[in-house]
């Protein structure tokens, strides 16, 4: 379950001929760009957020307002990454809606499309559209943090450009992703995010 940056960098590998725009549950992870700890740092396995990290929260509950097919789940801001779970409603103002697991649909394919890099243009009401919204609101709100507040000035950009996504295929899966966003803080320690555990890396 585990996204590795490294090695998605330039890859691709959505679902082929699958609609993202569809509804449905979506898992997401979202890493700072050189796993730069810009959005707070743990504390007993807390996750205890900054000004950053808290903006990068009100970012996300707020897409709602912006996407009205969407709802949030589960989410978590770590110290260099986000992990949320996205629901996609094709008919949100009607009574059999995506608020619960029998939005889950079954996908028939046998290979996980787990990770994309789309560029501008991706489609209305898309998970990537939706993503991109994330990270250009978020950016901008750290951008003037850094102006106004003399928050740490990110490397480049504030997000890497790939993002990490997975198609949630049942009731199952989703109790499990669940479960991991909210074990996060607690694996800090072990966690490939965590700068601590790349301090050999000379690349």
């Amino acid at each position: 379950m585990r996204f590795d940056p490294d090695i998605h960098q330039r890859h691709s590998l959505r679902l082929a001929g699958y609609d993202y725009s569809s509804a449905g549950f979506y898992f997401v992870t979202i890493c700072v760009q050189g796993r730069e700890s810009l959005l707070g740092k743990i504390v007993d396995d807390t996750m205890d957020l900054n000004d950053a990290g808290r903006m990068v929260e009100k970012v996300w509950t707020e897409l709602p307002q912006r996407f009205p097919k969407i709802a949030l789940d589960t989410f978590v801001v770590m110290p260099n990454h986000f992990h949320g779970i996205l629901i996609l409603d094709d008919h949100p103002n009607e009574k059999t809606n995506c608020r619960g697991e029998s939005c889950i649909r079954p996908i028939n394919h046998d290979e996980q499309g787990d990770h994309k890099d789309r560029p501008y243009g991706t489609l209305d009401g898309s998970v990537g559209r939706i993503v991109q919204a994330f990270k250009s609101l978020s950016t901008n709100a750290y951008i003037q943090g850094v102006n106004n507040d003399s928050w740490p000035p990110f490397p480049g950009k504030l997000w890497q450009r790939n993002y990490h996504e997975r198609i949630i295929r049942d009731e199952e899966e989703l109790l499990q992703i669940r479960q991991y966003i909210r074990d996060n803080p607690v694996k800090w320690v072990i966690d490939d995010e965590n700068p601590a555990n790349h301090q050999d890396n000379t690349l």
